[in-house]
């Protein structure tokens, strides 16, 4: 079976470090993952890695924050701009505008999604937005670039002013239920009303992370869809790793090997909408949830 179609794009999801500039409350990365980072090695044995691939794929890359990491503008984006793949990352958008225009530079028409997440912890919405604004203008019309927003628990009253300033600025707005080490927060019933109003009456993959469940459905997590960790570690999915399960192989010593096809899958989460925005779950098309969504 190809792995590439129309709807289904060979993505990976590429956590490149555990070192986070942030030390967020809510974080679900516990803090002794968010440490570590590949050697300037291990960071050409990836690159090499990549470079054999067959076709082209998506390299998404998250951390920790990719751009804290010792390396990520010296040696991996210009390593990644050299490659016919393309590329998205997820970040705190924590790292300076003139760093970020470096990034912008080197990927150029490669970059496919930025993800930039607004955590009010540490930054002021107005501040960001500004940001966010200048950062839009610099990137081609056919990139995506989105804002990301927890909502977290007790702030969720606040994050109505918070969506309506990141829309008033053009930009797109893109909330995140809140998730546990078990599954979905389970807000109160005043903000669970206050939640359905930010992410909608029935929201897609691509207005809202509600986190549902596609289990008994084909996925093709593993065969033209995997996590891989700074370590070299890949997994067909998160689930699967968190579940300690789908272990492909380590890709920095030879031993991974992508999964010969879909499978059914057995999980009652999908804690993030790549796999549904890229044509991973058969019946889906990219940007569709499944007609009765399990939280």
């Amino acid at each position: 079976m190809p792995l590439q179609t129309m709807s289904r794009r060979p993505t990976i999801e590429w956590q490149t470090n555990g070192v986070c500039n942030y030390d967020c409350s809510y974080c679900i990365q516990s803090r002794q993952h968010r440490q570590g980072y590949p050697s300037d090695d291990t960071i050409e044995r990836f690159l090499a890695f990549f470079a054999q691939l067959p076709g082209a794929w998506e390299i998404k890359m998250s951390g920790g924050e990719p751009f804290a990491l010792r390396g990520f503008m010296t040696r991996i984006i210009p390593g990644l701009a050299a490659l016919p793949h393309h590329v998205s990352v997820l970040t705190n958008f924590s790292a300076p505008l003139g760093v970020l225009r470096r990034f912008v530079d080197f990927v150029g028409d490669k970059l496919e999604v930025f993800s930039a997440s607004l955590h009010l912890e540490y930054v002021e919405v107005g501040v960001f937005v500004k940001k966010a604004v200048t950062f839009r203008s610099w990137l081609r019309p056919e990139t995506t670039f989105v804002v990301n927003n927890v909502l977290v628990p007790g702030t969720v009253a606040a994050l109505v002013g918070v969506k309506a300033q990141v829309e008033a600025a053009g930009l797109k707005y893109f909330p995140q239920v809140m998730k546990t080490k078990q599954g979905v927060y389970a807000y109160d019933a005043a903000e669970a009303a206050l939640v359905k109003a930010l992410i909608g009456e029935r929201p897609t993959a691509r207005e809202a992370n509600v986190a549902p469940s596609y289990k008994g459905r084909r996925c093709w997590a593993g065969a033209a869809y995997f996590v891989v960790d700074q370590f070299g570690q890949a997994f067909r999915c998160r689930t699967a790793k968190r579940c300690g399960e789908g272990y492909l192989g380590n890709v920095l010593d030879g031993t991974f090997r992508l999964a010969m096809g879909p499978e059914i899958c057995r999980y009652d989460i999908c804690p993030c909408t790549v796999p549904a925005n890229r044509g991973m779950i058969d019946g889906i098309s990219p940007g569709r949830q499944a007609e009765e969504p399990k939280q």
